[in-house]
């Protein structure tokens, strides 16, 4: 059956037609670019071709084979636009009529690039003139078995009808641009227009750089098909624009530049990046579209965070089930900043910790450890955080995180009704501190005799397991240390300093002074189980968790108000309480001997009712085949 392709349809695309929705060929289909796969056309109304850029959403449709040589297609969704020079067509949207058909008519090539298509295009998809007809065109194809070829036809310039001849507004792309998804932005349109809403605003900074100074600042846009895009702005755009983009609101923008996105600072899923500049219209639409979702997420289990690269960014869902007071951290920059560490569990049976960093310290920060110290366990929604792997695996917040407490979505209504129906009295394993590469991702259960009869620690890697233990004599003598206070890029330098003839702290490391230095424990334990005993060593965060306060509060008990009884009696009253110990043990050398060094990396206290069904599994294990009473 004849297949009749839209008559004129190259040049009415070219004088700026849009709405026509016409029907052309592929003849030719080329890869091109080598950072990211793009496709381009050359399409035929029969008569005339062009050249069509192909949306990278649409890919598939050519790696699937659904669209190939010879493709009949509608164009639905499409613009023209002049990359270059040169007028190209950027295909948005379209759908295969007929997935595979013979060259149909003498289409003309476009003008310079008939030596490229004729490289890229395998003759016997090509046609071969036959007898000439009055006006100078070929006319039927020629039959298919016999040798077939693609050369320009001498013909007279076409001259398209009148409708469609040049009309000044529409060739100076005056007309309102057409609002599109933000999947379908691409660099080579020529106008465009998305409506979206800000999901995200990022805090206005301030560089220096070889150009002099500079202002920055970036919010995310999410549409109602759900895609998102970032929009940066710098310098005079800056002060255009900051004051008049709000989180939650809905805009028009238009008239912006398309970059690569910088994947090291953009986390979202699109591989462009919107740069408004001083043409940029930013439109606030005042009703309120309820097709555009507030937010969007993508929520992964915290089971799964173990097997996330480091520096990922990821969203997460969990009841906070602890949260740690705020502390004060000094940035290698000498800026002061606040860090609070917090634990969420989910129905994986795994928990992960949260640090929150700087302000996220003062708001919800403060606001989750008023509800969990009031015996509320809140459902905490994490948006962009960051993969940390360093001694476990932990989540950080970064300046583009949002929390959302108690948020409304079906993910925090499922959490909490597996929470308030047993999930509370569920025992979870930390994903955080206790393992570490190489090491176990279950937990595994030693009685402190079979730490030295299985040899633990001798081996190339450590040793990674869990005791219950009890704390028996806590040696008071160099229990703690003074450590340089400064961040080195988003963790604690942590190494011992000294003090200068000037008063002030010296770390050779960062090679900076500084007036106060920070406290850390290094507190030497003895433990005892029903097996035996042994020493290990805890450091700070395990050191508070034994000792119920911090390093600095014991070293000015100690050293500066030398108060011997109130130190002694907060030592005698920690002995003798029950843990579970996370250990890590490692062979190492001590002079010329080798001895293997135990660490507490992390110190919970005994959970009776999880211990209970742990040990009742146990049973049941070891012994399926017991009688029943």
């Amino acid at each position: 059956m004849p297949v009749n392709l839209t008559r004129n349809a190259i040049a009415m695309m070219n004088s700026g037609d849009v709405n026509s929705k016409p029907l052309v060929q592929v003849v030719d289909i080329k890869l091109i670019g080598n950072s990211q796969e793009r496709y381009r056309f050359l399409l035929s109304d029969s008569e005339s071709t062009q050249h069509a850029m192909l949306a990278t959403q649409l890919n598939e449709q050519v790696r699937t084979g659904r669209v190939k040589k010879g493709s009949i297609i509608q164009l639905i969704d499409y613009i023209c636009s002049t990359v270059q020079n040169r007028r190209i067509i950027v295909v948005l949207n379209m759908e295969t009529i007929i997935p595979e058909y013979d060259i149909i008519g003498n289409p003309k090539l476009p003008t310079g690039s008939e030596p490229e298509a004729n490289k890229s295009m395998p003759n016997n998809n090509l046609l071969e003139p036959s007898t000439r007809s009055t006006n100078n065109r070929y006319s039927a194809p020629a039959p298919a078995n016999k040798a077939q070829s693609f050369q320009p036809t001498i013909q007279p310039a076409y001259q398209p009808p009148p409708n469609y001849k040049i009309q000044g507004p529409i060739m100076k792309n005056e007309a309102p641009a057409r609002i599109i998804p933000i999947a379908a932005l691409n660099p080579y349109q020529g106008r465009w227009a998305i409506k979206a809403r800000v999901t995200a605003k990022g805090d206005l900074r301030r560089y220096n750089n070889a150009r002099g100074d500079g202002k920055v600042f970036s919010f995310d846009l999410l549409d109602s098909d759900g895609g998102e895009i970032r929009v940066t702005c710098f310098n005079a755009v800056v002060d255009r624009f900051y004051n008049v983009i709000e989180v939650g609101k809905v805009y028009l923008i238009s008239k912006g530049s398309l970059k690569p996105a910088q994947k090291n600072f953009n986390h979202l899923k699109n591989e462009w990046e919107i740069f408004l500049e001083s043409n940029s219209t930013v439109e606030l639409c005042p009703d309120e579209d309820g097709s555009i979702p507030r937010q969007q997420f993508s929520f992964r289990p915290i089971t799964e965070i173990e097997s996330a690269e480091n520096n990922s960014i990821l969203d997460v869902i969990g009841i906070v089930i602890s949260v740690n007071p705020s502390v004060p951290i000094l940035r290698k920059n000498g800026m002061e900043t606040q860090r609070r560490i917090l634990n969420l569990k989910d129905a994986s049976g795994k928990s992960v910790e949260l640090t929150l960093w700087g302000d996220f310290c003062n708001k919800e920060g403060q606001k989750l450890q008023e509800m969990v110290d009031s015996g509320l366990f809140p459902v905490l929604a994490v948006k962009a955080g960051k993969v940390n792997d360093f001694n476990g695996k932990s989540i950080g917040t970064i300046s583009s995180t949002q929390l959302f407490i108690d948020p409304d979505c079906p993910e925090a209504q499922g959490l909490r009704v597996w929470f308030e129906s047993g999930g509370r009295n569920t025992a979870s394993i930390s994903i955080s501190k206790e393992l570490m590469p190489g090491g176990s991702k279950n937990e595994i259960r030693k009685t402190l005799t079979q730490i030295k009869d299985e040899g633990l620690g001798r081996s190339d890697k450590p040793d990674w397991v869990t005791a219950k233990a009890t704390v028996v004599f806590i040696k008071t003598d160099n229990f703690c240390y003074t450590a340089c206070p400064l961040m080195i890029g988003d963790r604690q330098c942590n190494k011992k300093v000294t003090q200068s003839g000037n008063k002030r702290w010296l770390c050779d490391r960062c090679n900076q002074e500084f007036e106060e230095c920070d406290y850390r424990y290094l507190l030497q334990v003895q433990i005892q189980d029903h097996t035996g005993l042994t020493w290990v060593t805890a450091f700070q965060e395990a050191g508070e968790e034994i000792l119920g306060c911090s390093a600095k509060e014991m070293y000015l008990l100690k050293y500066e108000l030398q108060d011997d009884t109130r130190f002694g009696e907060i030592i005698r009253s920690r002995l003798f309480h029950q843990y579970l110990f996370r250990l890590k043990i490692k062979e190492e050398l001590y002079g010329d001997e080798q001895r293997v060094k135990i660490t507490v990396v992390k110190v919970d206290k005994v959970n009776y009712s999880a211990e209970s069904r742990y040990l009742l599994d146990m049973v049941t294990k070891n012994f399926p085949n017991r009688k029943q009473f």
